[in-house]
This record gives C-alpha cells, sequence and structure tokens, in this order.
C-alpha cells in the first residue's frame, strides 16, 4: 500500500512538473499591433532603456491609455522638454504660434491698458503675409479686450486654434497709437528662415551684427558665406542676435562656434553629453560635432572664415533655448562671451528620435526623451533655470520697439554702446511686461544630438 501510495505521488510530481513545462514553453502573449497596449510596452521599454531619469519610471502602470497620454506618465516631473508624436497624427505634434502663425508674442501693461506684442515675425509665414510685424500690439482677440485676467487664457486659446482673430494698433513717439485694424489669420506653413547680417560702424569701429532665427540642418555653407563678407569687411566686432533662436540641429551649432571661436583645434573638446547608467557619457570635439550632420563644409574652411575678434557680445532672453544656450555655454571656454538681455530658457538637455519601425509598412509613434545633460569642455552647465546674462537689459522698456537690427533697437543699441564706451541713457515712458504661463511651447522641444 505504501509504495502503490509513493508511485502515485510522483506520477502527479511528474504530471505537474509537465504540465508547468507545458505552460512555460508556450508562446508570451501579444498584443494586438493596433492597440494601445502594443504601442505603450514599446515606449516603456524604450525609457526604461534611454530616459535620462529613467528611474523614477517604477513600473508600466496603465498601459491602456492613450499613447499621448501614457507618455507623460513616464516623464519626471519638472521634464517640460519631452514629448511623443505620431507623423500622421498632427494633434500629437507640439503646437505654439511660431509653427503654426509664424510669430512669437508676449504681453504688457502700459498706462494702465494690456496689449500684446508682437515681438518677432517669420519671413513668409502666415503673420508676415497678413501685414503683421514686430512692434504691433494686439488690443483684442477674438473680438475679446485684453486684461490683466484674462490675457493668459487668451493666448492658450490662440495656441489651440487654427484661425486667429485679432486687433493691432502700432506706436511712435511722434504719432502716438495708429488707429486699430482686424487681422484674420489662417493656420499655414513656413519654411527655412533667411540670416539677416549687416555691418554698423559707429566711432570708426566696424561692427558685425548677424540674427539667426534656428538651427537648420546644413547652415555651415551659409555661415562660410556670411563670415567671409564679415571678414573681407574688416569687421574687429561681433553682435550675435539669438534672442529668438529656439535651438535646432547640433551641428550647425558646432559649425557657427568653430568659425567664432579663438585659435582651437579640430579635436579640441567642444561639448560632453552625460546620460544614464546605460548611455554613459559621449564626448564630442568641434569636429565631431560638425561631422554629426554636416558632410559638405570641412573644419578647415569653416575657420578660414574667423574674423579678427576676440570677443562675441549675444543678444539673449527668455525664447534663447537650446542649441543658442549650448553656444553661450560651450564656447566659453575658448572666447569671451558676452551676454546682453534677459534670463535664457534653461534648457541644458539632448537627445535623439526614437521611432518605433516595428511593422515596416505602417509609421508608428516617435519618442523625442531628454537623454543626455550638456556640459562644455570645463564641465560647466546645469543651467536647466536658464543662463544669466552678463548684462542685463529688458528688451522693451518704452512702447515704441524697433525692428531687429535697427540700431536704435534697445538690446543691439547697449551692445553698441557697450563697445563704442557711449555711456548715454535714454529716458523713454514705462513699460511693464507680463508673465506668460505657456511660453514653452514658442521653443524648441528637444536639442537633437546624433549618437
Amino acid at each position: 500500500m505504501k509504495n502503490h501510495l509513493q508511485i502515485r505521488l510522483i506520477l502527479l510530481l511528474l504530471f505537474a512538473q509537465f504540465f508547468i513545462s507545458c505552460e512555460n514553453n508556450d508562446e508570451p502573449m501579444v498584443s494586438d499591433e493596433n492597440s494601445n497596449e502594443y504601442v505603450n510596452d514599446w515606449m516603456y521599454q524604450q525609457m526604461k532603456r534611454y530616459y535620462l531619469w529613467n528611474d523614477v519610471i517604477k513600473n508600466e502602470g496603465s498601459l491602456a491609455l492613450n499613447p499621448k497620454d501614457y507618455f507623460k506618465t513616464l516623464l519626471k516631473s519638472e521634464d517640460i522638454y519631452s514629448y511623443a508624436l505620431h507623423p500622421e497624427l498632427s494633434e500629437t505634434a507640439p503646437k505654439s504660434l511660431r509653427s503654426k502663425f509664424g510669430f512669437d508674442m508676449s504681453f504688457v501693461e502700459f498706462e494702465g491698458k494690456y496689449y500684446g506684442v508682437i515681438l518677432y515675425v517669420l519671413e513668409d509665414s502666415p503673420a508676415k503675409n497678413n501685414g503683421l510685424q514686430r512692434g504691433q500690439f494686439i488690443t483684442h482677440i477674438d473680438g475679446k479686450e485684453l486684461k490683466l485676467d484674462n490675457y493668459n487664457a487668451l493666448y492658450s486659446s490662440l495656441v489651440s486654434q487654427n484661425q486667429i482673430n485679432i486687433t493691432t494698433v502700432t506706436y511712435s513717439v511722434q504719432e502716438g497709437f495708429s488707429n486699430s485694424k482686424e487681422v484674420s489669420i489662417l493656420q499655414g506653413f513656413t519654411f527655412s528662415q533667411p540670416i539677416h547680417y549687416k555691418i554698423i560702424e559707429e566711432k570708426n569701429t566696424k561692427i558685425g551684427y548677424v540674427e539667426i532665427p534656428h538651427f537648420d540642418v546644413g547652415q555651415a555653407q551659409t555661415y562660410q558665406q556670411i563670415f567671409q563678407e564679415l571678414k573681407n569687411k574688416a569687421i574687429t566686432e561681433l553682435v550675435l542676435d539669438l534672442r529668438y533662436n529656439g535651438g535646432g540641429d547640433i551641428s550647425s551649432a558646432a559649425a557657427l562656434s568653430i568659425i567664432l571661436a579663438s585659435n582651437i583645434k579640430s579635436s579640441d573638446l567642444f561639448v560632453k553629453f552625460e546620460g544614464n547608467a546605460n548611455g554613459g557619457k559621449v564626448d564630442q570635439s568641434f569636429l565631431e560635432a560638425l561631422k554629426s550632420n554636416e558632410s559638405t563644409v570641412t573644419f578647415e574652411a569653416l575657420r578660414n572664415v574667423h574674423p579678427s575678434i576676440n570677443k562675441v557680445y549675444i543678444l539673449c532672453g527668455n525664447r534663447t533655448a537650446s542649441a543658442s544656450e549650448l553656444i553661450i555655454n560651450n564656447l566659453k571656454p575658448y572666447l569671451e562671451v558676452i551676454t546682453i538681455g534677459e534670463k535664457t530658457f534653461g534648457k541644458d538637455v539632448a537627445g535623439f528620435p526614437i521611432e518605433d519601425d516595428r511593422i515596416a509598412s505602417k509609421r508608428g509613434w516617435i519618442l523625442y526623451p531628454a537623454i543626455y545633460k550638456l556640459f562644455n569642455s570645463r564641465h560647466e552647465g546645469n543651467y536647466s533655470k536658464g543662463i544669466e546674462p552678463v548684462i542685463y537689459k529688458v528688451e522693451f522698456n518704452g512702447p515704441e520697439i524697433f525692428l531687429l537690427g535697427n540700431p536704435s533697437e534697445v538690446l543691439l543699441e547697449k551692445a553698441l554702446n557697450q563697445i563704442t564706451g557711449n555711456t548715454n541713457k535714454k529716458i523713454v515712458k514705462s513699460l511693464q511686461t507680463l508673465p506668460v504661463s505657456v511660453l514653452h511651447g514658442d521653443v524648441d522641444p528637444l536639442l537633437q544630438f546624433k549618437p
């Protein structure tokens, strides 16, 4: 009887082991490729591997969420840079006035009234083609007069619409405010922007002024042509206007830095990338950063157009971000950088796109997570709260706002006075700037980096 019982127990154990073995050999459950679970599990795996702050991701959470909402659950609470988009779902792309209508704006109070002020207008944009220009004031949005308690909500409504209706006025010291004008603007595309430059002569000093709206891929050749001309005209001072440059391609930023930096070699360290335990640390020389996305212009060709300067004046503000901040921070070991304006935006991270290409015939989600912190060759960085200017100056302290490049424009005038030693001060009517809660939408989400 005892032996019979032992045989039965052994058979039961063998049967249980066989059953467990069969279970373990089954194929794992795979989500339907059209489901949120299929996408979100992929997002989770990529973020756990690449995300700079992957230690905040404790578990997968609810994979049934909409992918855009799910992605946000994986982010560090302070992270406003990382984003995810689907190329066939326009509603997932970052939105801003600049990308939708082609202009930037802010808000001011003047003599008890509240206005939106047009700061920057892109060439050949819906805004430009409908008559908007820097310095105009907005009094009404969708028929509603701007007030202290509604301007932020009205601004948010502009960003979310496909057509905007505004009322504008202009101001000059001689004539005051003009009659109002109704303007209606449809959302549209704006393509690559020109780089504006000129030479200003002040007290027998030739000063180059260069305004760069964005760091696009392949700008090195344009920089080479511009700075060859400035060098031929024998400039000895340079003002670089980056106040509305929200970032872009790192190789174009490196190309400009190669031209500006003094006495550098191709092997000199330009940028240090520091990621999580998986990403590690990556150092890039000037040459390596240039070649990451530039194959037509050489390091030597860019060095040959270096003008006779030993410092650079950079005009900056709260829309100066990403690659623009990288230039400010990473030129400092090689060149005196004198920033004029207000504190920059504070984007000291970089990343590269991660695309879901598991289905060959179908376009998938693309992640743009923060992957690396940025440092210069002296390991200086950590400017997530912005870079303080060397010379603090509010961009508009009076109601007459001049076009960029005009020597009377506030920040450029300050730079020219700094160069020439002019200490004369103008007396202007007081203009108070107001905070804007969604300003980060007007700068690039992430500095693009190729590993």
